[in-house]
């Protein structure tokens, strides 16, 4: 069942929302969010990517988060809670969220929660009156109790396991207690009555992030501003699908990874990258329909309008490395379920569109499946004049773009354009001018060159990352894979999202044929 989606030619900005201006350490659902779609309108482009949604875990990485269904509550916007009148502002408005600059997750962490839990205690007061009143319209309670049973299929696994985390003091769900640990029927029912009220939390916090999102995904729509979403392939053990729904992952009989995901070695690192992650039990996934998986796209589809999935390679072949292995090396490829699975997909998600991250080893099985579903593969421009790429250069020069690709100067995970160029080595310097014929641009000045390059390309959608558009250094760099504790901190401050920076991204879009033209 090939892919119905099509993605005209476009273009797009790549900024997650944690890097969004706020008043509380990290970006929200709130007024800058607005104004940034405004930003991205006006210049004319199509799409505003964001990473991963989700709660994130140790390492703060979107890519590690605590469910597949559940979004983070970081990004309730506090002020739009003031709004509703379930908030006082004096709750929050002297916390020292941290500067202005980077996120500082330890303060975001001890007081972000802590503010929450008086909304929520506001909230339920809320309910009660609504619960009497019985309002005109639809009261606020059965808004609630619809968000709940709707959910119900993640929310209530999700609500419990957060609520045990924190009545566990934050520990790993497998080294719980084993009568919750193996969901034994006494264990739930126990931990159910005992943490009833931190459960209900848990789900409101859901709710006004629900609520919240589409909101601005919908102002989004009406300003013409599509939403490319972005789910990692796997899940962390530490997560309420993992803790849930264990029969669907390789796990022995005391709910422990026998085999775990991962890169095999490249130029990158000689010892490949050991996740962590523990692998699905695909044989079981097939025989329940991909059930899981059906329901992962359904409420993704929900999120966003387009939804980029990471390591899209796992499933068609992926690396699996034996969980007492101490790094990657002693890995192997197995086969993953390919078309049995992304039949599921396609069906689940109807006409909203997929890109596939085809980044890394190149297999010609992948190229195969992504032509049959139509699925856009990626290309990365730095991956062209980097020897430490593993990959084939010439499939990143941008005259080699197929149409069917999605384009862009770097990732989340690469460098800065500009830190990059001054990462490489002088002989690579020197093939990127040759390939530029440019010789006399000043270095500070050449991520236009660069952007421009990609931009001009075949390929129907080319995202650009917002600290690219800036020419911003590496000191700015979202990530970098395999370090902890440096990374997704960047924030840009509002006063950068300038006019004169507005017109010279409407500018590239209206020179290279990739303008928004929808009114």
């Amino acid at each position: 069942m090939e892919n119905s989606g099509k993605i005209e030619r476009s273009a797009g900005i790549l900024m997650h929302i944690s890097s969004l201006p706020s008043p509380f350490g990290i970006g929200t659902f709130g007024k800058t969010a607005y104004e940034f779609v405004d930003f991205v309108a006006q210049a004319r482009h199509r799409y505003w990517q964001v990473l991963p949604l989700g709660p994130t875990t140790y390492g703060d990485s979107p890519y590690q988060s605590y469910s597949a269904f559940a979004g983070n509550p970081y990004f309730v916007d506090l002020e739009i809670l003031t709004d509703d009148g379930i908030l006082d502002r004096n709750i929050y408005e002297d916390i020292d969220w941290g500067s202005g600059d980077y996120v500082d997750y330890e303060k975001v962490y001890n007081n972000r929660f802590t503010v929450l839990h008086e909304a929520y205690k506001n909230y339920r007061q809320k309910l009660s009156e609504s619960r009497v009143k019985l309002a005109a319209g639809l009261p606020e309670y059965k808004k609630f109790d619809n968000f709940n049973k709707t959910n119900a299929y993640w929310l209530d696994d999700y609500a419990l396991f957060m609520a045990l985390k924190w009545h566990f003091n934050q520990k790993s769900w497998q080294d719980w207690d084993e009568d919750i640990k193996f969901r034994t029927q006494k264990g739930m029912q126990k931990y159910k009555e005992l943490l009833a009220d931190e459960i209900g939390f848990w789900k409101f916090v859901q709710y006004e992030f629900d609520k919240q999102w589409k909101k601005l995904k919908e102002y989004a729509n009406e300003n013409n501003v599509d939403i490319i979403g972005d789910i990692p392939i796997y899940m962390g053990l530490d997560s309420s699908d993992v803790w849930a729904d264990a029969g669907e992952f390789l796990l022995d009989e005391n709910l422990t990874p026998v085999k775990v995901a991962g890169v095999p070695p490249d130029a990158f690192s000689e010892l490949g990258q050991k996740w962590g992650n523990p692998l699905y039990d695909w044989n079981k996934m097939e025989a329940n329909g991909f059930r899981w998986w059906r329901a992962r796209m359904a409420h993704s589809a929900e999120l966003y309008d387009v939804i980029r999935i990471d390591h899209f390679i796992g499933i068609v072949k992926y690396y699996t490395i034996p969980a007492d292995m101490p790094d990657a090396r002693q890995g192997s490829y197995e086969q993953g379920p390919g078309q049995k699975l992304l039949d599921v997909i396609n069906e689940a998600i109807g006409d909203k569109k997929i890109i596939a991250e085809d980044l890394g080893v190149s297999l010609p099985e992948v190229d195969v499946i992504l032509r049959e579903n139509n699925y856009p593969s990626m290309k990365v421009l730095e991956f062209a004049f980097d020897s430490r790429d593993s990959g084939c250069a010439n499939d990143y020069l941008p005259h080699n773009y197929p149409e069917n690709s999605v384009a862009y100067t770097g990732t989340h995970d690469n460098e800065t354009i500009a830190g990059w160029w001054k990462s490489i080595t002088v002989k690579e310097r020197k093939l990127a001018r040759d390939y530029l014929c440019d010789n006399w641009t000043p270095d500070k000045e050449l991520y236009k060159c660069f952007i421009s390059m990609v931009m001009r390309s075949s390929a129907k959608l080319c995202v650009i990352p917002m600290q690219d558009y800036m020419g911003l250094d590496n000191s700015c760099r979202m990530n970098q894979p395999s370090t902890v504790g440096k990374n997704w901190k960047w924030r840009i401050r509002r006063r950068e999202l300038t006019a004169k920076l507005q017109k010279e991204i409407h500018g590239i879009a209206l020179r290279y044929g990739r303008m928004n033209w929808s009114d």
